[in-house]
């Protein structure tokens, strides 16, 4: 075998009978390493999987630049999958997706030609991405950003 960043205590492993390698799973290096790994993770845990399997599948999720740079990393340099994650959220990190702020809410305004059911949608999709929202805070965030008077009205007259 050619040179590897597996350790041969890794290489030496075979994998489980019936093991279904995660191909559907691509990694190129542009979206949020953070949900590849958490993505990688669940299938692994769900497989039943220890820490040299992930090692040996985890390049095949890879593509493009991702395993590249996976290909690039010193011979014989990964010895767990502690070492591939840590590796591979250094070289990526610019590409993790940053949490949201309630007060981002704010921006999410109504335009005037725009119906309200978009405006809504649009707003329940920010509100997907952010930790710890309230529903005072969403509340009064979705109101503020709404031009729809009534509408308006009737969500804060409306008793709770």
């Amino acid at each position: 075998m050619g040179a590897t960043p597996f350790h041969h205590s890794i290489l030496k492993v075979q994998l489980p009978k019936h093991f279904d390698k995660p191909t559907d799973m691509r990694y190129n290096g542009t979206q949020d390493p953070q949900e590849h790994l958490t993505a990688f993770e669940a299938r692994m845990n769900l497989e039943g999987v220890g820490d040299e399997v992930r090692c040996r599948t985890f390049p095949v999720t890879l593509a493009g630049p991702a395993i590249r740079w996976f290909n690039a990393l010193p011979q014989g340099s990964v010895t767990t999958f502690a070492d591939i994650t840590r590796a591979f959220l250094a070289q990526f990190t610019t590409r993790i997706v940053k949490a949201k702020h309630p007060i981002n809410l704010l921006g999410v305004t109504q335009r005037s030609d725009k119906p309200t059911r978009k405006y809504l949608d649009k707003f329940n999709d920010e509100c997907l991405e952010i930790d710890g929202l309230t529903d005072s805070v969403a509340s009064l965030c979705l109101t503020n950003g709404m031009l729809n008077e009534d509408f308006k009205k009737h969500l804060t007259t409306k008793p709770m």
